[in-house]
């Protein structure tokens, strides 16, 4: 229940250490081998030099962390963004998945010797599936694949950090400044905080990130904003740290001892280099994004309880950063505004494969992400590029349904039917790579 700011602060205080602290601190970090977890057919990195990291936020109930809730397994992550660092080293980008993001979670080992089915789910739920046994590894891999699938991002990194470490950072920089707008009375989070600017720390710093339910809509994207805002202060008060070992010193020491990463991040060594490379950003190009959304209710009324990626606005946001491009929060949120409901989106599915089954494969899939598919059929002709064609008016529906398949393009079809985008599959789309 903590956020993206938090690996931004912890390379930021590590680049303050001297070496010194290595021996000390060194040990705290846990590493996991993620080596053969991760499986085939993986995203390749377009942009060399260029580096994702996936950053967990653990909700963990076990040890000390018992006291935030009961009845759950001991493998759980409720906070979940990826840190982008381009091979320019000059800006950065965090990206925000809500929690109650409705993806699909591929076939996960379990560590057990089991593995899970592949289906649609909250997206912070392939952490507890992976880390069925207890193994942070496999936790880890099913998260990674998770989100691997759902972005079509290469993911270089993981860390995770839990309840405990937050709190100790938090401490150890002496609290952060909030100035909450109205009182949050939250008992789900333990906190009680009146309206107005003041320090927070320990139990009051955790329950402002994790409160939800007594604060504005409720949702977990209200939070999450909040949560940068909150992670951001973290970060450019442990920069202003630096020149004091004291505070420096606790605040690696909790962030370290609540650490887990891959094997090649384990060590402040590795981090020092990284946070080397990180210094020379200015704080304005260090920019906090979420991942565009709306409410799955607005497809499957009566989902209440989770959000769908808005297209073609998460599509763009993916490769742009797949490109190595740096992303206009601005235009983002402003391009998001023109939204489009999946389920607005009228599909006919024409099978231009030649393989039997092929149409209706596809279109299982596309009314599993919303679409209102209104029939299936034979193309006159099988041909190995799949589009999508639709006639005129229907420009931003037929954009949203290429978004979500790999390198297809819409264009206007004088043969489409009235109000039906037309998706016309060829040879090179698999149902498994829709997303």
């Amino acid at each position: 229940m903590w956020s993206a700011g938090v690996c931004s602060a912890l390379v930021l205080g590590v680049a303050g250490v001297g070496a010194w602290l290595y021996q000390d601190l060194n040990g705290n970090i846990q590493g996991t081998d993620l080596d053969n977890k991760l499986g085939g057919n993986r995203p390749v990195n377009l942009s060399p030099g260029s580096k994702n990291i996936l950053v967990v936020g653990s909700d963990s109930r076990d040890g000390d962390n018992a006291e935030y809730g009961k009845g759950l397994s001991t493998m759980q992550s409720d906070t979940l963004m990826m840190l982008h660092i381009p091979a320019n080293r000059e800006w950065a980008t965090v990206v925000s998945f809500p929690r109650d993001s409705w993806v699909e979670i591929p076939a996960c080992d379990k560590g057990d010797g089991t593995k899970s089915v592949p289906h649609h789910f909250k997206i912070n739920e392939a952490f507890a599936i992976g880390g069925t046994s207890g193994k942070v590894a496999e936790a880890a891999a099913c998260t990674i694949r998770t989100v691997e699938a759902a972005t079509g991002l290469r993911i270089d990194h993981f860390t995770s950090v839990d309840f405990q470490g937050f709190k100790g950072m938090v401490n150890a920089l002496g609290g952060i400044e909030v100035c909450p707008e109205q009182a949050i009375h939250d008992e789900k989070a333990h906190l009680d905080l009146e309206a107005g600017c003041q320090t927070v720390r320990d139990e009051e710093a955790l329950g402002y990130v994790r409160a939800r339910y007594s604060i504005g809509d409720g949702s977990d994207t209200g939070r999450i904003g909040r949560q940068q805002e909150f992670m951001q202060a973290l970060a450019e008060k442990a920069q202003s740290k630096l020149a004091s070992p004291n505070a420096l010193y606790g605040f690696l020491q909790s962030a370290t001892e609540s650490l887990t990463t891959d094997e090649d991040l384990a060590g402040v060594k590795p981090l020092y280099g990284l946070a080397s490379e990180l210094k020379g950003i200015p704080g304005d190009r260090l920019t906090f994004l979420t991942v565009p959304n709306y409410p799955r209710e607005a497809d499957v009324p009566t989902d209440k309880a989770n959000v769908v990626w808005q297209y073609p606005q998460a599509a763009d946001l993916f490769a742009a950063l797949a490109q190595d491009e740096e992303v206009d929060k601005k235009q983002l949120q402003a391009d998001s505004e023109d939204l489009v409901h999946a389920s607005s989106v009228r599909v006919q599915v024409l099978n231009a494969t030649g393989i039997s089954g092929r149409a209706a494969a596809v279109a299982e899939k596309l009314r599993q992400a919303g679409f209102t598919v209104v029939g299936t059929g034979n193309a006159p002709e099988a041909t190995r590029t799949t589009t999508v064609g639709h006639p005129q008016g229907l420009d931003a529906q037929a954009e949203v349904l290429a978004s979500r398949l790999p390198d297809v393009r819409a264009g206007q079809d004088t043969a489409a039917v009235a109000d039906t985008v037309t998706l016309r599959v060829g040879t090179d789309l698999e149902p498994e790579d829709i997303r």
